[in-house]
């Protein structure tokens, strides 16, 4: 049996810098990752690039968190998306912000981040143990005492002053998010709020597949509940073999998995065109009609061509009856251009979900210390609480900013009662 200061359990993106935070104010930290290597998450965000943060100021970054940005404000100026690109700059990897205001490593490789902060882990003199499954964490009364693993079918016990979960969500499970987190909470008696996927592909009630890998630029999406619209989005749409994804596809998503888990009718409206009002719409088409008859020649110019085929055909707005005269076929195709409903009856679940929303409550949570209400030597750090942002760069910002915090405050409580200051 062994005694560390603090024991951080999950080695991704909030572990990490909860263990760095700590460290750096001199005091022992244990990190305990149950998968073989560290940042198995972080190696494929950003379709393996990984988008680090973004670097719009607070006011416009946090209508991008869910469901309280309120929550995430303390962390975030303590550890800003500015304070993580000079710390990783400081560290030596050099960063570029792209579109959209995510910033990137310059290599555009996603591992680089990862080592980056093994090796300042290293340097701080963290101990990292891999293949480590955390079974319990060690309690009585009103302090967490620390932890049991498991490591090569072997239990040990790992006296504690302070622990730090930031074991993730559920979603990219073949990363180590199986829920983990949410097992301890409740087994300490902390609330856990319902979770379920977000930033996930969402599927339409007609044949998909045939648009497999279709982007669509400059589109508008519209989400509409149980007939009410609830969110618009305009920007990049794109079409998988998992169904509606895209950056205004994920955006939606949240909402939309929160409303069909809750048995409401949900669908979205697609506008092809939204920089032409429908008149002007009916002007252009009519005139192409004038010189070419066939409308699949005609919709040529205005949508990608594997795109047509289910333009025409896809219900519930079945595109032409035949019989339609040539005034009616034009005011149905500019119709649908500008409102092409997509009724939307399933989502793709936590296997390529981005985030999971939900999560252990905000309400069992001091915000500006990350410390439970109930345990005031245990902290959460990252997806494991019910607070998750849109795509592009804002998760990993929620991860960084809620591991640095709660590792500074961690370092802080165990200086405190030992009479210390933090350096």
């Amino acid at each position: 049996m062994r005694s560390r200061d603090l024991v951080v359990i999950g080695g991704g993106a909030a572990g990490m810098l909860a263990a760095a935070s700590a460290a750096s104010n001199g005091i022992s930290v244990l990190l305990l990752e149950k998968m073989d290597r560290t940042g198995r998450k972080v190696r494929i965000t950003g379709k393996g690039r990984c988008n680090i943060t973004n670097t719009k100021p607070w006011q416009e970054f946090s209508v991008h968190i869910h469901p309280n940005p309120n929550f995430l404000k303390p962390s975030f100026f303590s550890f800003s998306n500015i304070d993580t690109i000079n710390f990783f700059e400081k560290l030596g990897l050099h960063c570029v912000v792209e579109r959209g205001d995510r910033l990137f490593p310059a290599s555009g490789v996603a591992s680089d981040v990862v080592d980056t902060l093994m090796k300042h882990l290293d340097s701080l003199g963290v101990e990292v143990i891999c293949n480590a499954k955390v079974r319990n964490i060690i309690h009585q009364d009103d302090r967490v005492k620390g932890v049991i693993y498991e490591k090569g079918n072997t239990l040990y016990t790992e006296n504690a002053e302070t622990v730090i979960v930031a074991t993730g969500g559920l979603s990219y499970p073949l990363t180590g998010s199986t829920g983990d987190g949410y097992k301890f909470a409740n087994d300490l008696g902390i609330k856990v709020n319902k979770c379920f996927p977000s930033l996930t592909a969402l599927k339409p009630d007609f044949d998909y597949t045939l648009l497999k890998w279709l982007i669509l630029k400059n589109v508008s999406l519209s989400l509409f509940v149980n007939g009410q619209l609830v969110q618009e989005e305009m920007g990049e749409l794109e079409f998988t073999d998992n169904g509606i994804e895209g950056s205004i596809g994920f955006k939606v998503s949240r909402k939309a998995v929160q409303s069909l888990i809750n048995h409401n009718k949900v669908y979205l409206v697609l506008d092809l065109k939204p920089a032409l009002d429908r008149s002007l719409l009916i002007d252009r088409l009519t005139k192409d009609f004038n010189s070419e008859k066939s409308i699949s020649k005609v919709l040529r110019n205005y949508m990608p061509g594997q795109l047509i085929e289910t333009f025409i055909s896809s219900n519930p707005n079945k595109l032409i009856s035949d019989g339609d005269s040539i005034e009616n076929k034009i005011n149905s195709i500019a119709s649908k251009m500008k409102g092409w409903q997509m009724n939307i009856i399933g989502y793709t679940s936590y296997e390529r979900a981005v985030v999971t929303a939900g999560g252990v409550s905000l309400n069992e949570i001091i915000a500006k210390k990350l410390s439970s209400k109930r345990y005031p030597n245990l902290f959460f750090a990252g997806e494991v609480l019910d607070l998750d942002g849109d795509s592009g760069g804002y998760n990993l910002q929620i991860a960084f900013s809620t591991g640095y915090a709660a590792g500074r405050e961690a370092a802080y409580l165990i200086k405190k009662e030992r009479g210390g200051s933090l350096e």
